[in-house]
Parts: C-alpha cells; structure tokens; sequence
C-alpha cells in the first residue's frame, strides 16, 4: 500500500483553484468545523499560531476524512522540524521566510528521503505511515510531499526566478504582509505599490512553470489575484471568524427590535 495521494498536489499539477483558510487558534475543534465546511485547504499556522507537533497532529486527526487537504506552516524552515512535521503525517508544507534558491534546495532536500534528499527515515514509529500498516510508505513518500516556499521580501521577489527553477519546488507563495512591511507600508498590504509588485510576482511565477499562492482578506483582492493566475488563494481565517462574527452578534442584538419571531427559532 502506498502513500495516501496527495489531492492538494494534484490540484497544483492540474492548474485548479484551490481555495483555504487559515487557521491560527491550534484548536482541533475549530479545525474540524472548518474542514466540515468545503474549503480546497486549510492552513495549520505554528509560525503565528500557538501550534506545537502534538497540537498539530491533533488538527490533523480532526480534519481526517473531511475533503479539505491539510498545509502546515512551521514556525522557520529547519530540517528536523520538517522532519517532524512530515512524521505526524503532514504531506503539504509552506516553509516561511525563503529569500533565495539556497534556501529552498534545502528545504527540498529535507522532505525528500535518501538519495534524493536527507529527510530520516523513522516514520515507521510514526502516523505518517499509519504507524507502519502503510507498507510502501518509504517508496512512495516522496512523490506524494508538496512543497510551498513563501516569498516575503524584496530580495525574495528579485530572486524568484531562482527559486521557481529549483527542482522539488511545487509552488511559491506571496507573503504580503511581510513584503509589505519590507517596502515600507506596514499593515498596508492592499497599498498600491505592494499590490503591483505581488500581480508581477504572480505573472512571474507562472511564467516559470509553477503554482503561484497568496493570502488575502480582501476578498476581491483574492478574486483578483486569483484571475491573475493565482491557484492556491487563502481567503481568511479562524482568528477574523470568530472575532468579527462575536462583534456582529453582539451590535445586531443592540439594534436588535423586540419581537415574537414566527417559525422556529433554535437556542444555539
């Protein structure tokens, strides 16, 4: 028995539109609401989030037969935090804060297996492999990772060419926040000249060959990247969810006038 197929990857191959949300909390209940939802993918962030490995793998376990595919964010691209990422079962990452080829060479060759990378081999102990009932999990690992850089930074956008050429690379993802920041608009990522540099970064990826990303909470911003060329578009998360939708119960209450409702009316 193989690997399980990796959808998300597929999706990318394909040229499709994948839609996500990210999520911030660590909670496995939050993600399992979510993943019930219909979303193409979900982010687990532990760069931002307050995920650990054991945290992780339970939003991984939460979103286990839904048809949303799991990303994980770790929190900087160091080979034994892949490892340890790939070993609870991940088989999407987006390694955070890649400037250069160098860079990504690197995290390619950490969630690739011997000879072709230097990713351990120990995922027998392991739920990547069904704790070993995955039988052909070794010979088949490889081709089922996917593997997203996140490009945030002036010297990452001058240098993406570089890093789209770099074998084992799936796909680029724009950090508009970070980018942002760099060029001097902090907090403004729909800033005029952040939102040029990102629709030329967009173009410039996939006139290279591969699968350009982003993540942005306006949503015609998203609809417009994602006409761009854009394939895999995160459009919120877990964090605005909940604050904006407790904010909006409690002002729709406040203007809310008195009434005998007809139909039903549910508690929760």
């Amino acid at each position: 028995m193989p690997a399980p197929r990796n959808l998300f990857k597929q999706g990318l191959r394909e040229g499709r539109l994948q839609i996500g949300l990210w999520q911030a909390l660590g909670s496995p209940n939050t993600v399992e609401i979510c993943a019930g939802v219909g979303y193409d993918w979900l982010l687990l962030d532990a760069e931002h989030g307050p995920s650990d490995v054991p945290r992780l793998a339970e939003q991984l376990r939460a979103m286990r037969g839904s048809a949303s595919q799991a990303i994980i964010r770790p929190p900087v691209g160091e080979t034994w935090m892949v490892k340890q990422m790939l070993d609870i079962g991940a088989q999407t990452l987006l390694i955070p804060m890649v400037h250069d080829a160098e860079t990504a060479a690197a995290m390619v060759s950490a969630v690739r297996y011997p000879p072709h990378g230097m990713r351990g081999v120990g995922a027998a102990l392991a739920r990547a492999s069904d704790f070993n009932r995955i039988t052909d999990y070794l010979p088949t690992a490889n081709d089922e990772i996917c593997l997203l850089v996140q490009a945030e930074s002036r010297v990452a956008v001058d240098n993406l060419e570089a890093i789209c050429a770099v074998d084992g690379v799936d796909g680029i993802f724009i950090g508009p926040a970070d980018l942002a920041a760099d060029m001097g608009h902090l907090g403004r990522p729909g800033a005029p000249e952040v939102v040029s540099v990102v629709e030329a970064a967009i173009a410039r990826i996939t006139a290279c060959g591969k699968a350009a990303g982003i993540l942005i909470g306006d949503l015609g911003l998203a609809r417009r990247y994602a006409d761009l060329g854009a394939s895999f578009v995160g459009i919120g998360n877990d964090v605005g969810l909940l604050a904006n939708g407790a904010a909006k119960l409690l002002k729709d209450f406040r203007e809310a006038q008195p009434a005998v409702p007809a139909g039903n009316v549910g508690v929760y």
